[in-house]
């Protein structure tokens, strides 16, 4: 996925600029690409909301989100200065045709008329239709616009498949960037280089080798201050549709003819579509939902789900899914998506179980070999293999464990995932955002469970939070013949 570094000219137009990912991922993943050299200097920032603020008082907002949110070693006082003085603010309703769209477009003629311009939509999708609409009734849109969609495209089939619609009435397909930031982690972009980088994973990475992989994304926090929004999504929606299935397709797709988007997306496509249906007769066998209950997390006692929404709820907290990918790499071994609230530690990683080596070498078979890629925190790799064991008297085996950290050459900080999300936007490289046959692909295989778990045909467990999950989940897993992580031992 090599790409120039060098970034044109550009103007970029946040709408939703006083939102909270504005201020605690965008702003900072910008002033970082300043300080690193990526930013030219006469780039511009330019959020726009509803709320009434000057400039200065936008600015001032975007320095104390700067303050709190950068890592102390990247502070730097006058760097935030030169940032701020390419940033702007106007109060704009971008759903409104009557609103101060002619304060926006004095700003932008400022600008030579082939500046790029990249929208970034940080609002409701539902928005997204309408405020695309707009930008076209009053000639923003130029050959050299991009357009960068966050998450979620929609809330099923029927809304992402409108969604989509609504937003290609106005923009190519090509100047369309629906961003998931997992994608964007250096440690998700590991997988393809651990894959086919290196011949010892490349040789083995199919069914005759491997017995299972397990895809999992665990937080310690609640749902806390997004209760309201958790509670019209819960965790299939909010993880495994999007962040873990793309990260399933990177596990299992083929090699790619190269690292351009459309091979790397095609390569993908391919993944989502190979997945084995899930009818409704079979989600009670290959899913499981639960709730987390009031427990302990670090030695205080912390409320349940239903505690903290204030009413009751149908949402799971907690979701497994058992894939299948039908392709002849991949024949009948299971992918195990999982994510969890009010987990015990949190942890997003890729655990590759590789079936055990028949051999009557050492009276009895070994241990399974495990590749753990850490994607966070801790980023790296785990490698478990077997060994001697050197306090036997015999030629017994035990379990030895080699360790790597991703992390770059120079010792500095893995750059936020935003970071380089944001800028590929504006060099218009697409491959580490989503197509639109990806998201389709993907709603139409989590739909069948969204509508029986809606329907409550599967029954609710429970998990105290600061657990690991219900116990439910380790009889799931265990019915394949494997176990989580956490239950291995190593």
């Amino acid at each position: 996925m090599a790409y120039s570094q060098q970034t044109a000219p550009f103007d970029y137009v946040i709408f939703g600029g006083t939102g909270d990912l504005t201020m605690r991922k965008l702003l900072p993943a910008l002033y970082n690409q300043l300080r690193i050299g990526h930013v030219p200097e006469d780039a511009r920032i330019i959020g726009t909301a509803r709320s009434e603020l000057s400039c200065d008082e936008y600015r001032e907002r975007a320095r104390e989100a700067l303050e709190h949110f950068l890592p102390p070693a990247h502070k730097d006082a006058a760097l935030i200065e030169r940032f701020l003085k390419k940033v702007h603010y106007i109060t704009l309703d971008g759903t409104k045709s009557d609103h101060n769209w002619d304060d926006l477009h004095a700003l932008l003629e400022q600008s030579p008329a082939d500046r790029i311009r990249v929208f970034y939509f940080s609002t409701a999708p539902q928005l997204f239709e309408a405020i695309s609409e707009n930008l076209n009734r009053f000639s923003f849109i130029t050959p050299q616009s991009r357009v960068v969609l966050e998450k979620p495209i929609g809330t099923d089939s029927a809304s992402a498949r409108a969604i989509n619609e609504g937003v290609s009435r106005f923009f190519k397909e090509e100047q369309i960037f629906r961003i998931d930031h997992y994608l964007g982690k250096e440690t998700v972009q590991d997988i393809i280089a651990l894959r086919f980088a290196n011949p010892v994973f490349n040789a083995v990475w199919s069914a005759e080798h491997i017995q299972s992989i397990q895809i999992t994304a665990a937080e310690t926090v609640g749902v806390e201050g997004r209760a309201a929004y958790y509670d019209t999504s819960g965790a299939l929606r909010d993880m495994i549709q999007n962040h873990l299935l793309q990260v399933l397709s990177l596990c299992a797709m083929e090699a790619p003819a190269d690292l351009g988007a459309d091979s790397v997306r095609d390569a993908k496509v391919k993944v989502l579509k190979a997945l084995r249906p899930i009818p409704a007769d079979k989600v009670a066998q290959e899913t499981l939902r639960a709730q987390y209950v009031a427990g302990e997390m670090a030695g205080s006692k912390v409320p349940g789900y239903l505690e903290e929404l204030g009413t009751e709820s149908a949402t799971e907290t907690y979701a497994v899914m058992r894939a299948y990918v039908d392709t002849p790499r991949w024949k009948d071994v299971p992918f195990y998506i999982r994510t969890a609230k009010r987990s015990h530690k949190k942890v997003s990683e890729v655990v590759v179980t590789f079936k055990k080596t028949a051999s009557s070498l050492f009276g009895k078979d070994g241990e399974h070999n495990r590749l753990v890629i850490r994607l966070q925190p801790d980023e790296g790799f785990g490698l478990a293999l077997n060994i001697k064991n050197p306090s036997a008297a015999d030629f017994s085996l035990q379990h030895g464990a080699m360790d790597g950290r991703f992390a770059p050459a120079d010792g500095s900080l893995i750059p936020d995932s935003y970071e380089r999300l944001m800028l590929d936007a504006v060099r218009g490289y697409p491959a580490l955002f989503i197509r639109r046959d990806e998201v389709e692909a993907a709603w139409a295989w989590v739909e069948p469970t969204l509508q029986t778990w809606a329907a409550n045909k599967v029954p609710m467990t429970h998990y105290p939070a600061g657990s690991y999950g219900p116990e439910e989940a380790r009889k799931f897993i265990a019915s394949t013949g494997d176990a989580w992580h956490e239950d291995m031992g190593a």
